[in-house]
Order: structure tokens, then sequence, then C-alpha cells
């Protein structure tokens, strides 16, 4: 199957050359000029990735990524910027990208990006509909969970961890596996990042979170849903 690629640049140049280069790979690639067309087409149609600059005129890429994630739209996203400070990368990768390639780049580089997202993609598990713990609901569609008939509020990470972690329930998953999968990057920051977000979970989803029924530790290794 040819994978469809969505391009959002504002820059006509780079976004030819960017198209053409990908095309010449195999892929089918329908570019967008700026961050208002990009969302309408990540939105209302269907891609395997979008590569998506942060630069964007009307509507920033961040906002792109943040309202995409938000509306339960788990599309690979690789995004592209001039800015190469720390902190522009970490708030693309909260915002829920899956990686982040600072121009000017190789093409090289960006086509062996692509090739991991989408086979990463396409070896990810797929959790169900709906699933239900305990007096837990999760609705993967709406992106709501309640917890006794009551809205829980999880962040866009939280509940990209929960995902994961139902969709590969009753394996144990050890912690750099969950931040390569569920942040998509393998070094920055720490695993502690992990151990934060199932702290969270548990809060917000146990009845007892120091004494946890689903989401358990398995000293040593890591984490197992036991849901």
């Amino acid at each position: 199957m040819t994978h469809r690629i969505l391009l959002v640049e504002d820059d006509p140049g780079l976004r030819l050359v960017l198209s053409h280069r990908l095309a010449s790979e195999g892929y089918r690639v329908e570019t967008a000029p700026d961050g208002e067309e990009g969302l309408r087409r990540a939105t209302t149609d269907r891609f395997d990735l979008v590569v998506l600059d942060v630069m964007l005129p009307g509507r920033s890429g961040f906002d792109v990524c943040r309202t995409m994630r938000l509306g339960g739209i788990e599309t690979p996203v690789l995004m592209l910027t001039a800015r190469g400070e720390l902190a522009d990368r970490v708030t693309g990768l909260k915002l829920g990208a899956d990686d982040y390639l600072t121009k000017p780049f190789e093409m090289a580089e960006l086509l062996a990006r692509v090739e991991t997202r989408l086979r990463r993609a396409g070896a990810r598990p797929l959790a169900p509909p709906t699933y239900r713990f305990g007096s837990v609901d999760v609705d993967f569609r709406r992106t709501e969970v309640h917890r006794d008939g009551q809205r829980v509020e999880l962040s866009a990470k939280e509940f990209r961890l929960l995902r994961y972690l139902i969709s590969r329930r009753g394996e144990t998953l050890n912690r750099n596996e969950i931040l390569d999968e569920v942040w998509g990057y393998d070094a920055t920051p720490t695993t502690r990042t992990v151990d934060v977000h199932v702290a969270w979970l548990r809060r917000k989803l146990e009845e007892n979170p120091r004494r946890p029924r689903y989401i358990l530790t398995i000293h040593g290794l890591g984490y197992k849903f036991a849901g």
C-alpha cells in the first residue's frame, strides 16, 4: 500500500522540493501552504503521516498539532522548524508530535525519519474503540474517560499513554519502550517522565493509587496494564 503524506509548508520552493523528493520515493504527497489549510486536510482526510512546519502563517504548527491531538487524531506528526532551541523542540513533543527535525537538514535524514515513523505507525497495536476496566470507561473515538460516571480530564500525553498501555494489556513494557512509543523520541527527557505520568494516571483512575489494581509496576522491568 502506498503511504499518503500531508506536507504543510509555507515556503513554496521547499514545499516543491520536498513533495517531489517524497513522491520519487513512492509516497503519495499532498500539500498545504498554511496552518488553516493543513488542519482542515489533516482532520477531514486520512493520511499516514503529517510533515508539519512550525512557522506557518495564520495558525502555527504547534497549534495545528495541538488541535489534532485534542480532536483524537493520532496520525504521526513530524515537525520541521528553523528553530533549534531545546524549549521549542520540547514544546512540539509535549503537544503530541512524534518527531522533530531542525532546518536545515539533509534530505537523507528526513527520508529516514519518515520511513521510521511510518514503520512504527504500521506496527503499532490498536486499542479497541471503547474499553472498560473497574469503574473506568474509555472512549478512544471521543478521547473521553469517565470514572464512576464522572468525566476525568486527561492531558493529551496521559491519554496517549493510557491508550498504549491498554493496547498492550498483559505485557510487561519497559520505560524506554514506553518513552519511544508514546513520546516518540528516545533520549529526552528521561525515563522518569514515564514514572511521573504513570503516577498521574493512577491518581486519576485507580481507587487506591498506592496499591494499584490496573497499572502495575513490575519491579526492575517496567509497567503492565492488567485491566
